[in-house]
């Protein structure tokens, strides 16, 4: 009986450990850039989406929605975020991918659309005023 009650508290304890959140390490983020720099002229034209490198954890992925609102992620795949995938932009340019398992999401809200991803991706802070994109934490 002992032993019994012994490993029904170590099996509880063991599967009460399991990691919440959404993993993706908090960096500071403090991104700025013209919206007249030809690297960022996708972003004036609604379904526009531009990847930046060195921001964040492995870069951002701003987007310009259809009603001319912005939106900004991090790259850094949520699914086993310890790997620091930076996922890629698909051909439509709706989707992105995790290249190292698959996982997709989508650019408008940041949910998973095909698994094995279950977490929307890491969203920053987006502005715009003047030209300017300013994107924070």
């Amino acid at each position: 009986m002992k032993k019994f009650l012994m490993l029904t508290i170590l099996a509880i304890s063991f599967f009460s450990c399991v990691k919440t959140g959404d993993g993706v390490p908090t960096v500071g983020v403090n991104f700025q850039a013209s919206l007249q720099d030809p690297k960022y002229s996708a972003l004036n034209a609604p379904g526009g989406t531009v990847l930046v490198s060195g921001y964040g954890v492995a870069g951002l992925i701003l987007h310009r929605e259809a009603s001319g609102s912005y939106v900004a992620y991090d790259r850094c795949s949520t699914y086993m975020p310890q790997n620091r995938c930076a996922v890629t932009l698909d051909v439509g340019g709706f989707t992105v991918t995790d290249p190292c398992s698959g996982a997709k999401w989508s650019i408008s809200d940041g949910t998973p659309v095909k698994a094995p991803a279950t977490i929307s991706l890491k969203s920053y802070s987006i502005d715009v005023s003047n030209f300017e994109i300013f994107v924070s934490n």
